[in-house]
C-alpha cells in the first residue's frame, strides 16, 4: 500500500486514527532522554502533528476522556486534599498554593505584555506547570465562554510542558550544587518517615544496656524508618508482642531503610549470620485504612502494637511505599503493611474498617452514579449576584463530586474508592483520550501560531516553569522554615513534577521529600483547575 493510499485511509477511520495516535504518543512518551520522558503526554505531540496533517478522530471522544480523567483525578485526591488544608501539612499546602500563584501571576502578565489571547497563554501556565487537569479545565472554559480559542490550549500547553519538566528536574538537581548541600547529610529534623530501598535483616542482641528492657518501648521506635516486628522463637520468626523484651544472643527481624537500619543494628549489636526464613511472608497483611477514627491520627498515638498486637511495617500511599515511625500521621485510604497473629490481624482489621472487597475490586455502579452526578452538576446553572449564571463544566462537576466522594469513602451505598491499578487505568485511558482530541483539533492551526507569536511563546513558557522556582525555595527555607529535603519535596508536589521528585530520592535516602510531596500534590493538583479557569475569564 501506498503513502498516498494509507493516508486516505486514515482519513476516512477516524477510530484507527485514535488507537494509532495513541499507540505512537505512548511510544514516543516512553523514550528516556537523562532519565527523563514525557509519559502520556507523547500522545498531544503526536496529535498535534496528525491535526496538522487534516487527520481526525471519532466525535465525542474528547469529552469522555475529560469526565473520565478528571473523576478518577478527584477520587485518587479527595482522601487527602481537605487533610491537607487543615492538618500538618499547613506549610506545605501553602507552599503548593504560593507555586500556582505565582505560576498564574506570571502568566497573566506574560499574556498582557505579548497580547495573548486567552487560550494560547493558560495552555502555557498549565504546560509550565505539567499539570495537565489544568489543561482539561482551560480547554473546557475557553469552550464555555463561547468567545473560541479553546484548540490553542493545547498548542500552549505542548509549547510549555518540555520546559516544565526538565526546568524542575534541573533545579532539584543543580540547586543542591549550587548551595553546596550534601543531602544524605542533612538531619531529618521533622520526624517524616520513609525511605526508598526497603530491607529486612536480621540482628543478634549483644547491647547489656538493653537486655530486659521491653522491646515495643525501647528507642528503636522512635528512628525515622525501622521497625522490629518479628523474634526468633525456636526455628521460626514469629510476629512481635507487646510484652517481648530483649535478651542476650535474640534473634530480631527489623524491617527499614538501610541507613536507619546500620544505625539500630549499631544500638541492638550485630547483623545476624543466619539466613532470613522463606516463610517471613506469614502472618502479614495488607489493610486499607477507612474507619474515621483512625484517619489524622499518630501511629503512635494508636499504639497498634499495644492495643491491638500487630506491628505497622509499610504505609502506601499516592503509589509510595515507606517505612513509618510514631510521629507518621495515618491518611484514608491508606494501604498499611501489618505483622501479628492471625486473630491479632484479624481484629487490627475490624478496627481500621477494611474490607477484603477494597483492595481490588471496582464498584461499577458507583462509578457510573458518581459520574452521572458529576455531570449533571457540572451542567447545573448557579446564578451569581448581578452577574451571569455559571456552571462548573465537564470538568469541575465530576471533579467536585469525586472530591467529596473521595473524602468521605462512601455516601449511602455509594463507594467512594476505586482501587488504584484500575483508578490508575482509567484515568490513563481518560487522559489519552483527552489529549488526543485536544492535539488533532489545535494541530491545524499550531503554525500559524507560532508564526504569528514567534519565540516568545517560549519565553514566557520558560519564564512561567522558573519564577516559582526561584520564589519558592526562600520562602520554604526561611519563611516556613523547611529543610532543604522538606522544600525541595514540596516544590516537586507544587509543581506536580514526579519526574522532579524521582530525581531528587535518587540522591537520597531519605523519605522527606516523598511525605512532603504527597502532602503538596493534592492541593496543587486541585488548585491548578481552579486557577486555569481564573485565568480564562481574567485574560480574555
Amino acid at each position: 500500500m501506498s503513502l498516498d493510499a494509507l493516508h486516505n485511509l486514515l482519513l476516512s477511520q477516524p477510530l484507527v486514527v485514535l488507537f494509532a495516535l495513541m499507540a505512537t504518543g505512548l511510544m514516543l512518551g516512553n523514550v528516556k532522554l537523562k532519565g527523563i520522558s514525557l509519559g502520556s503526554s507523547g500522545v498531544l505531540f503526536t496529535a498535534l502533528l496528525a491535526g496538522h496533517l487534516g487527520y481526525s478522530i471519532p466525535a465525542g471522544v474528547g469529552t469522555l476522556g475529560l469526565v473520565l480523567f478528571v473523576y478518577c483525578v478527584g477520587i485518587g485526591a479527595g482522601d487527602r486534599f481537605f487533610a491537607s488544608l487543615v492538618r500538618e501539612g499547613t506549610a506545605l499546602a501553602k507552599l503548593a498554593v504560593l507555586i500556582v500563584v505565582l505560576g498564574a501571576a506570571m502568566t497573566w502578565i506574560g499574556a498582557r505584555l505579548l497580547h495573548l489571547p486567552a487560550g494560547l497563554a493558560t495552555g502555557i501556565f498549565a504546560g509550565a506547570l505539567t499539570s495537565t487537569p489544568a489543561l482539561a479545565a482551560a480547554t473546557e472554559g475557553m469552550a464555555l465562554a463561547g468567545n473560541g480559542g479553546a484548540d490553542a490550549v493545547s498548542i500552549g500547553y505542548g509549547i510549555a510542558y518540555p520546559f516544565g519538566v526538565i526546568g524542575v528536574v534541573l533545579f532539584v538537581q543543580v540547586l543542591p550544587r549550587i548551595l553546596k548541600l550534601d543531602l544524605d547529610s542533612i538531619t531529618d529534623k521533622s520526624n517524616a518517615a520513609g525511605g526508598n530501598r526497603v530491607e529486612n535483616v536480621l540482628v543478634e542482641v549483644t547491647n547489656p544496656n538493653l537486655f530486659g528492657q521491653r522491646i515495643s518501648e525501647s528507642g528503636i521506635t522512635n528512628f525515622n524508618a525501622c521497625q522490629i516486628c518479628r523474634i526468633y522463637s525456636g526455628d521460626s520468626l514469629v510476629p512481635l508482642t507487646y510484652d517481648d523484651i530483649f535478651s542476650e544472643n535474640q534473634i530480631l527481624l527489623l524491617v527499614g531503610l538501610n541507613s536507619e537500619l546500620k544505625i539500630a543494628i549499631d544500638l541492638i549489636g550485630r547483623r545476624s549470620d543466619r539466613k532470613l526464613p522463606q516463610d517471613v511472608e506469614n502472618e502479614r497483611q495488607q489493610l486499607i485504612v477507612i474507619a474515621p477514627a483512625f484517619i489524622g491520627q499518630k501511629l503512635g498515638d494508636v499504639a497498634p502494637l499495644r492495643n491491638y498486637g500487630v506491628v505497622v511495617t509499610r504505609i502506601t500511599r499516592l503509589g509510595l511505599t515507606f517505612v513509618p515511625n510514631a510521629s507518621t500521621v495515618i491518611e484514608r485510604h491508606d494501604h498499611v503493611t501489618c505483622v501479628g497473629r492471625v486473630d491479632d490481624l484479624k481484629k487490627f482489621s475490624v478496627a481500621v474498617g477494611h474490607r477484603t472487597s477494597a483492595v481490588d475490586a471496582t464498584c461499577l455502579l458507583s462509578l457510573s452514579v458518581g459520574l452521572t452526578l458529576g455531570i449533571i452538576l457540572g451542567l447545573l446553572p448557579f446564578g451569581l449576584p448581578g452577574g451571569k449564571p455559571i456552571t462548573l463544566g465537564l470538568a469541575g462537576g465530576p471533579l467536585f463530586v469525586a472530591l467529596i466522594l473521595g473524602h468521605f469513602g462512601k455516601i449511602g451505598p455509594i463507594v467512594g474508592f476505586i482501587p488504584r491499578q484500575t483508578r490508575m487505568l482509567l484515568q490513563e485511558i481518560g487522559l489519552v483520550f483527552f489529549l488526543a482530541n485536544a492535539g488533532v483539533r489545535g494541530g491545524g492551526a499550531l503554525l500559524s501560531t507560532l508564526q504569528e507569536h514567534g519565540i516568545m511563546l517560549f519565553v514566557l513558557g520558560i519564564c512561567v516553569s522558573v519564577l516559582p522556582l526561584i520564589v519558592a525555595w526562600p520562602i520554604a527555607t526561611k519563611h516556613f522554615k523547611m529543610n532543604p529535603l522538606q522544600a525541595l519535596g514540596g516544590i516537586c508536589g507544587g509543581m506536580t513534577s514526579t519526574p522532579a521528585l524521582g530525581a531528587i530520592t535518587a540522591k537520597t535516602d531519605s523519605q522527606t521529600p516523598v511525605i512532603s510531596y504527597v502532602s503538596a500534590y493534592p492541593v496543587a493538583l486541585i488548585f491548578m483547575i481552579i486557577v486555569a479557569k481564573l485565568l480564562v475569564a481574567l485574560i480574555s
